[in-house]
């Protein structure tokens, strides 16, 4: 037999339906699935039919991109139990007596839980197998290897339509013990707008850049401003946990090249993407995409190997003197804490590297009585309950549409006054009375 016909029998004898597969789960056992688009929505979809038949399932997620009922059901408590790395939207409307979140930093995410025990069953996407039986996780190298090396069971949904990428996400067949064929359409994640507030931040950020850097960006409006803003300059390099719709339109401007980068030159370097079609078609088959492992992407120690790296990341509420929360809102989780201490610390121990914290100075939020109400993002204290995701220590500069302060180094009493500079102004008078009260000042 040839390579190829070897492949094909190997292929076969490894295809399985979605409800056999599900048989494979039982009581008591672990389930982990890939992040965000790499995620095995059939699979995930059908585990509602387990409901009743088994018990104390733990499914753990990253970023999931549908309403699965296996974690927003009530009636589903006592069959699973769905832990997540990051919260969507979906988690956060979900009952609390069902869902957990999982503190981490994004680049140990995984070799963290393994430290405590390997996954029964992981299941994830990928595509076809080449003629030698090399296939392609696709979209995600976060964790997703790691589990393929650990898991009891390994699952794949096999689907065309995902792009073939490059980079750690390439495994054989032979490391994948069952296969469900499937051809539904990557989800896809629409481009944030860009309001006013986003372009005077983009605008205070823009005065610290030059050419030649390395770019770590996130996702938003926010984002997507500061990319329009790169435009004026040149020789951009991509190291970064999340690869973008920005980036891609960056690099067909000409304007990001990686020529002088120090780490993987001329390549984009990422640990997941997450897009639109045209993002998916933009890596399908490019070798100038590199999407590794995350406990390297995102280790502070790879990432300042970088010259001049920039992390630019977002936040909820900063307190006065310096503690960023970017995951909670007082005691509910709403996000997670994902890598913006990996590229934040990173960037800072990079030669020439910067890090911005990047937040409105205020919100409008409603009060226990339903009414609309003005607060501001800056506070004297972080909300009762609020989780510290960037350590005041760890904080380099820090944005709003009102400026832009750098506070590494400084004291309480220097980052009180910096702080308060860039609230909105009709909160600063307040923020100053706090500080005093406080004995910040």
């Amino acid at each position: 037999m040839s390579m190829t016909e070897i492949i094909k029998e190997k292929y076969k004898k490894k295809l399985i339906s979605v409800d056999d597969a599900l048989k494979l789960v039982k009581s008591d056992t672990e389930v982990i699935t890939a992040l965000a688009a790499a995620e095995a929505k059939l699979f995930l979809r059908g585990l509602e039919k387990l409901k009743g038949k088994v018990r104390n399932v733990s499914v753990y997620t990253c970023l999931p991109m549908e309403n699965y009922k296996f974690f927003t059901d009530p009636e589903m408590e006592g069959t699973f139990y769905h832990n997540g790395w990051f919260y969507t939207g979906p988690i956060r409307n979900a009952p609390p007596s069902i869902n957990s979140f999982v503190p981490n930093h994004l680049h140990m995410a995984g070799t963290d839980r393994l430290l405590n025990r390997k996954p029964h069953i992981f299941v994830g996407t990928a595509t076809p197998p080449d003629k030698f039986g090399y296939m392609s996780l696709s979209l995600s190298a976060t964790y997703e290897v790691d589990m393929v090396e650990n898991a009891d069971i390994v699952i794949l949904e096999v689907n065309e339509k995902y792009p073939r990428t490059f980079g750690d996400v390439i495994i054989h067949i032979d490391q994948v013990h069952h296969i469900i064929e499937a051809d539904y359409e990557p989800p896809q994640l629409p481009i944030a707008p860009v309001s006013e507030e986003d372009k005077k931040i983009a605008e205070a950020i823009f005065e610290h850049l030059e050419d030649g850097i390395t770019l770590q960006l996130g996702i938003g409006g926010m984002p997507n401003a500061v990319g329009k803003m790169l435009l004026k300059l040149k020789d951009i390099g991509i190291h970064t946990e999340m690869l973008t719709e920005g980036m891609m339109e960056l690099f067909e401007a000409g304007v990001i090249n990686g020529r002088r980068k120090t780490l993987y030159p001329n390549k984009m370097v990422c640990t997941f993407a997450l897009g639109s079609r045209k993002l998916y078609d933009f890596i399908h088959e490019n070798p100038g995409v590199v999407i590794n492992r995350g406990r390297w992407v995102n280790n502070p120690y790879v990432i300042a190997q970088n010259y001049k790296q920039i992390s630019i990341n977002s936040a909820l509420e900063i307190d006065l003197t310096g503690q960023v929360c970017s995951e909670s809102i007082g005691p509910d989780q709403f996000s997670g804490t994902g890598g913006q201490a990996d590229t934040a610390i990173g960037a800072q121990m990079s030669q020439g590297g910067k890090s911005f914290i990047c937040l409105y100075s205020t919100a409008n939020v409603k009060d226990k009585d339903g009414n609309r109400k003005t607060i501001s993002k800056v506070v004297p204290m972080l909300k009762e309950g609020a989780k510290v995701t960037l350590h005041r220590a760890n904080v380099d500069y820090v944005v709003t549409e009102y400026g832009c302060v750098r506070i590494k180094g400084l004291s309480v009493r220097e980052r009180v006054k910096k702080l308060i500079s860039i609230a909105h102004p009709d909160f600063r008078d307040y923020l100053t009375e706090e500080a005093k009260r406080l004995r910040y000042i």
